[in-house]
């Protein structure tokens, strides 16, 4: 790093720690924050509210000369903590990010400091119920590999030879280790996934549903909203009006 860029770090540092100390703006203790964080990586969302509140009851450090983009700074360097714990707690690190990318995406809408406020303790809610419809099960090394190479290619076309050649293992030995540690047919698991990440694309997204059929590798749009309709119970178009409701 050049000498003059770092020493004007180092003095922007400083000052900050100066000015954060003549306004009584504190960060919470390092030993509340891993309260918070190890209460969310367990699922525990009393603790972690509790954990919460008391972090709320000091004031905020300023991270921004506006107060409703430090507090924004603020939500998003929070969210950075919580996705990183329900990785630790078991959530595949995709899942994680993406649940991360919505959140903060939420939190750039926001205008009112209250608001964001209360929204921060909504996104301890969201994680923790994250991990709990989403923690991955303890399954066989090949089985969790498979696992995390579906997640990672979702978008790509999938088959079984093909996930198995790039596992190097034997296409039958894969189909029946799957069944029997998951209890669902790798096909049937791809397609729930598919399912699953799909909706992010009819609630973020202005792409069609046959686009979203397409993108995700099905047949066609009758067979994408069949499927969708069989596994959550409406159609794609209902789920998003639904959504869109709340």
């Amino acid at each position: 790093m050049d000498s003059k860029l770092q020493q004007t770090i180092i003095n922007q540092f400083y000052k900050a720690r100066i000015e954060n100390r003549q306004n009584e703006f504190f960060h919470p203790p390092y030993q509340l924050e891993e309260k918070l964080v190890n209460a969310i990586q367990l699922g525990n969302t009393e603790e972690a509210i509790t954990a919460l509140q008391e972090i709320n009851q000091l004031k905020r450090a300023k991270l921004a000369d506006n107060e409703v983009r430090s507090v924004k700074n603020s939500l998003i360097a929070s969210c950075t903590l919580f996705t990183r714990a329900i990785i630790r707690g078991g959530v595949h690190p995709e899942i994680a990010y993406n649940l991360s990318d919505v959140l903060i995406r939420k939190i750039e809408q926001m205008y009112d400091v209250n608001q964001l406020n209360e929204f921060e303790v909504d996104m301890v809610y969201s994680f923790i119920h994250t991990l709990q419809s989403e923690q991955m099960p303890n399954y066989k090394n090949i089985v969790n590999k498979t696992i995390s190479y579906i997640h990672q290619n979702i978008l790509q076309d999938l088959s079984l030879n093909t996930i198995a050649k790039d596992l190097y293992v034997n296409p039958s030995y894969l189909s029946t280790i799957f069944k029997k540690e998951t209890g669902r047919t790798l096909t049937d698991y791809i397609n729930r996934k598919r399912i699953e990440e799909s909706k992010y694309f009819l609630l973020h997204t202005d792409l069609s549903i046959s686009n979203i059929a397409h993108l995700f590798h099905f047949c066609n749009q009758s067979y994408y909203t069949s499927l969708f309709k069989k596994i959550t119970g409406m159609t794609p178009k209902q789920y998003k009006e639904f959504k869109d409701a709340l």
